[in-house]
């Protein structure tokens, strides 16, 4: 038999991050590491309920088909062993047909480990019988042994140091049959595999009944394909029994009496690792415990049957009265005579395997990385497979767990992923839309600066004409009215021309250090306002220093102070404040106006784009102060309210630039993000 694999592996492709495994393993014998369940080989004691629980399949338990195999073709003479839970496997079958199976399959002898049972039994009654007051465990079970060497190695010296029926059984078989029979062991139990590497030269091989099944098929062998055969000596009597929760105390004829709490059975997962633990601690004062780590054998994980733990048992008990009532009780004693002397012996070893805890400021440090600092914060919600955030904390520093199996911090951790997502979603949102408007500005400008060339000249020519004709004409006459109105219109149109050179030229700024309030307070006291506008300047408490082109800051002040005006035509408040925000200094304008609608907010810096009536605007003004704004690394942002309805209608308008700060005597510009 290999030693050298692990009973158990995981299948990576299948593997999720359920921890489902973690959850239902008593020896926490799996490691996450990646998202990935890995069993830890020394810590697992083979209960192989990670296999049972996982949905997914992910679990493999180690095969010893070939093994079985190699035993057959070895040309020796080969046993098969069955465990006492083989009528639970394999109800379909009437056991003379199925034990002509077997040798159809290469067995020239069949057995039943029951009788292994029977002799064990016989010593635990002896071994209890010579020690009073000492209290024993039973080693029957192999997960139980295993568990105990590794996590309660105090307890070592009470399990009984007794074989199992497994290993009994072989022993018998091969002083009956000689030394030479090779054996391969047949049964519901995983942990098996592992217990007969402790045996050397004792039993060859051991499948669970799952891998006897898929042996059967592959060999082509059924029950139309075998003729009947009895099972060879020697017969069991009440090992049969085996299997189910007490049945050893009942074969050893050990009364389970409730009264006097001498001898206790438990079986399952949750009760063995509790009653370890009572026991340890003196809780229990009982003689002899009988252990089993699953719910009793005929629930082990290598049986493929589905029926209910009470179904198997009927079954099993069918089995059990109809062989116990087919034996010969003289030959049985008989049988027992000849056996009674054999080495039943065994010894054990701890193998301390329990996690140490660590520091408390360790564990404290951990709790907190999750976001557990205070002891309320401990959910012990048990997602992670670890019963307390502290178990699951104690793992996390020994190596076994990772801090994302912790269900809460994982929601949290998402939640915090995708604000900081939804944030940089925006942020690429906002460039992809400056970009897309400064391609629009620079393709726009091309076509303006070619326009504008082109009409400045035949312009020129009917300005210069019209006003020659008006100075030849008389004043009085219409056709020097004519000419007066065509030297307006070629003004306006000269002018507008001219914005689009402004536009498209694109002018170098000369950057200066400028106090924006000052220059602001400097343009009001120049700028005439009309009577029907009331202006108010909030100041700034502080300089706002800037690297900034004063002209062209001045430009964009205009623009904005001009198409504020023209939205209050019958009056109104134009309230104009300088602050400070962060690593910027801002003005910002708020007009009384009729506002902006909502839907002509994407398209107001738009080259062009004007919603006042034809003649009043060129709607080159905000696309100009976009490009100046964008030239100084700042931004433009409106907010507007067309609806009365929603609240007082009116328009602001805020501009940002990169302030300026002092730093060891040098004046440094602080970065600022890409133009809005």
């Amino acid at each position: 038999m290999n030693s050298n694999i692990p009973l158990v592996v995981t299948i990576k492709e299948k593997c999720r991050t359920c921890y489902t495994c973690v959850r239902g393993c008593p020896a926490k014998a799996i490691r996450i590491a990646g998202g990935q369940a890995e069993v830890i080989r020394e810590r697992c004691i083979g209960c192989a309920n990670c296999v049972l629980m996982c949905s997914r399949q992910a679990k493999e338990v180690r095969s010893s088909l070939e093994e079985a195999r190699a035993v057959l073709a070895s040309g020796a003479v080969t046993a098969i062993c069955l465990a006492p839970s083989f009528p639970v496997e394999f109800p379909e079958l009437d056991p003379l047909r199925f034990a002509g199976m077997l040798k159809s399959l290469g067995f020239k002898y069949v057995t039943e480990v029951a009788f292994g049972a029977d002799m064990v039994s016989l010593k635990y009654r002896r071994l209890l019988s010579e020690n009073p007051g000492k209290k024993f465990i039973s080693s029957a079970c192999p997960a139980v042994v295993s568990y105990i060497e590794k996590y309660h190695p105090a307890l070592v010296g009470n399990l009984a140091p007794l074989i199992s029926p497994m290993v009994a059984e072989a022993r018998i078989i091969k002083s009956r049959y000689g030394k030479d029979l090779k054996i391969v062991f047949a049964g519901p139990c995983v942990a098996k595999k592992d217990e007969a590497l402790r045996h050397p030269g004792e039993i060859d091989a051991v499948i669970t009944f799952s891998e006897l099944r898929e042996l059967l098929t592959t060999s082509g062998i059924g029950p139309e394909t075998a003729l009947n055969a009895h099972f060879d000596p020697p017969y069991p009597g009440k090992g049969v029994l085996y299997p189910m929760g007490g049945g050893l105390l009942t074969t050893s004829e050990l009364e389970e009496d409730l009264m006097s709490g001498r001898f206790l059975s438990t079986e399952g997962l949750e009760n063995f690792t509790e009653v370890l633990k009572n026991l340890e601690h003196g809780d229990i004062d009982a003689d002899f415990l009988d252990i089993l780590c699953c719910n009793g054998c005929l629930m082990g994980p290598g049986l493929t049957v589905k029926g209910s733990r009470h179904a198997r048992q009927t079954v099993l008990r069918k089995y059990a009265k109809k062989c116990y009532y087919k034996i010969k009780i003289s030959e049985w004693e008989e049988e027992v005579q000849k056996c009674r002397n054999l080495d039943y012996a065994a010894v054990f070893k701890p193998g301390d395997m329990r996690i140490t805890q660590p520091p408390p400021e360790e564990i404290k440090q951990i709790l907190t990385n999750m976001g557990k600092p205070a002891p309320e914060d401990e959910l012990n919600c048990g997602a992670c497979g670890y019963q307390t955030c502290l178990e699951h904390a104690t793992a996390i520093f020994r190596g076994l767990a990772e801090s994302e199996m912790c269900l809460p911090y994982t929601i949290d951790r998402l939640k915090t992923t995708a604000e900081e997502l939804t944030i940089s979603y925006n942020q690429l949102a906002k460039t992809r839309q400056a970009l897309m408007q400064s391609e629009k500005l620079a393709s726009m400008g091309q076509l303006a600066a070619g326009v504008a060339h082109e009409l400045n000249n035949p312009l020129g020519v009917v300005l210069l004409y019209a006003h020659l004709l008006a100075e030849q004409c008389p004043k009085d006459s219409r056709v020097h009215a004519d000419a007066r109105m065509i030297t307006e219109q070629a003004d306006r149109c000269k002018k507008i021309v001219g914005g689009l050179l402004n536009f498209a030229r694109k002018n170098k700024p000369f950057f200066r250090q400028t106090d924006l309030s000052r220059l602001i307070d400097n343009y009001f006291k120049t700028a005439p306002m009309p009577r029907t506008i009331t202006l108010k300047v909030e100041r700034a408490g502080e300089e706002l220093q800037a690297e900034m082109d004063p002209d062209q800051i001045i430009q964009v002040v205009s623009n904005l102070v001009t198409n504020a005006l023209e939205a209050m035509s019958g009056g109104g408040a134009l309230t104009v404040r300088t602050f400070a925000e962060k690593e910027n200094v801002c003005f910002s304008m708020t007009d009384t106006g009729c506002g902006i609608k909502p839907e002509n907010f994407k398209k107001i810096f738009e080259p062009f784009f004007t919603t006042k009536q034809i003649g009043k605007g060129t709607g080159l003004g905000l696309a100009v102060s976009y490009g100046i704004i964008k030239v100084h690394r700042g931004n433009i942002a409106v907010a507007s309210n067309s609806d009365p309805k929603k609240g007082p209608a009116g328009t602001t308008f805020t501009v940002k630039l990169p302030r300026v700060t002092k730093d060891a005597g040098a004046i440094k510009m602080k970065p600022e993000s890409t133009a809005r």
